[in-house]
């Protein structure tokens, strides 16, 4: 039993070490130094090396893109940021005629952005030409297309 008790003890105190050196790196403000302290941690090592950390940190930082208007890049985040930062919807149009979607249709807005359905909905509709849709992310942060004029919705990624 003291064996057993002794060896969580040492298991614990080893995962309390990675998490400080998860948190080191977690602090850094730029995404490339950051990446590049969770690539110095040496994997299943029982205490972190924050040395690695601090020279990761001391690096020179990369320039960052300038950052593109919010609608530009509406569905495009590949980092996940908290729901309440992000816009809440876009509106738009589909560029020519449009009679509705199915499994993974792809639909391409006059903003230039193109969606593909993700979910197995499907909806038929009129044909009409310059159909006004909205994007609206959910409480989750999930996009949903929607036609102006229905009831139908599509649970829709942006590829474009």
């Amino acid at each position: 039993m003291k064996k057993t008790l002794s060896l969580l003890l040492f298991v614990s105190s080893a995962a309390l070490a990675d998490d400080a050196a998860v948190l080191q790196c977690r602090a850094l403000p730029d995404a490339a130094s950051r990446l590049a302290c969770y690539d110095a941690m040496p994997l299943g090592a029982t205490a972190a090396t924050p040395a690695a950390a601090t020279a990761v940190a001391a690096s020179p930082r990369m320039p960052s893109p300038a950052a593109p208007p919010a609608i530009a890049g509406f569905g495009s985040e590949t980092v996940k940021k908290k729901v309440d930062d992000l816009p809440k919807s876009m509106d738009s149009t589909v560029v020519g005629d449009f009679e509705g979607w199915g499994p993974n249709t792809r639909i391409r807005l006059a903003n230039g952005q193109v969606w593909r359905v993700i979910d197995d909905s499907s909806a038929v509709l009129p044909r009409r030409s310059n159909t006004k849709v909205r994007i609206e992310r959910n409480l989750f942060g999930t996009l949903f297309l929607s036609v102006e004029g229905t009831n139908s919705s599509a649970k829709v990624r942006r590829v474009e």
